[in-house]
């Protein structure tokens, strides 16, 4: 909300935005260059909201904000490591660390996953849950919400169209 806010105009909604995006910079980046100097982690920091400042016109406001946000800190993350001659770790090693921690950016990608599975009705909300997020399979989650498999599987297909519409912006 704070970024649409600021898109339309609120200055301390912009200011409370950036306030926010800085903690959370320094913790995304902290586990990612612990070896890093302090003072190149603050350029870094202060690269990535220039960034986000120069570019906030193009964000879409019907998607995701944190995913849109953190693709800009990582790549920013890549062009440090490869403006330092480490272009292997950028490239393979940068990509298997940002998979396999929990990480600011996964909490946040998941309360914006969260908010597009609020707007769904109840009953397809409930099987996408079930079974894209805690890892039911199909007969488990149709049986506990009272539909046959194949009604579930057709409606979780359905949903997942729905929502790819959704974040593409055809919606």
């Amino acid at each position: 909300m704070l970024m649409l806010r600021s898109l339309d105009g609120d200055e301390a909604s912009y200011r409370h935005l950036l306030h926010a995006l800085r903690r959370l910079l320094v913790a995304y980046y902290g586990r990612r260059m612990a070896s890093a100097a302090r003072a190149d982690m603050e350029d870094l920091v202060q690269e990535t909201l220039l960034s986000l400042h120069a570019k906030r016109e193009t964000y879409d406001r019907a998607r995701p904000f944190t995913a849109w946000f953190f693709s800009i800190a990582r790549y920013k993350l890549i062009d440090h490591y490869r403006g330092r001659g480490r272009r292997m770790f950028s490239e393979v090693e940068l990509d298997e660390t940002l998979e396999a921690e929990p990480s600011v950016d996964a909490v946040m990608a998941r309360i914006d996953v969260e908010r597009l599975l609020d707007e769904l009705p109840e009953r397809q909300r409930d099987l996408i849950r079930r079974v894209k997020l805690e890892g039911q399979s199909i007969a488990e989650a149709a049986e506990k919400s009272g539909q046959t498999e194949l009604a579930a599987r057709v409606g979780i297909h359905r949903t997942l169209k729905v929502l790819a519409a959704k974040l593409r912006g055809d919606t």
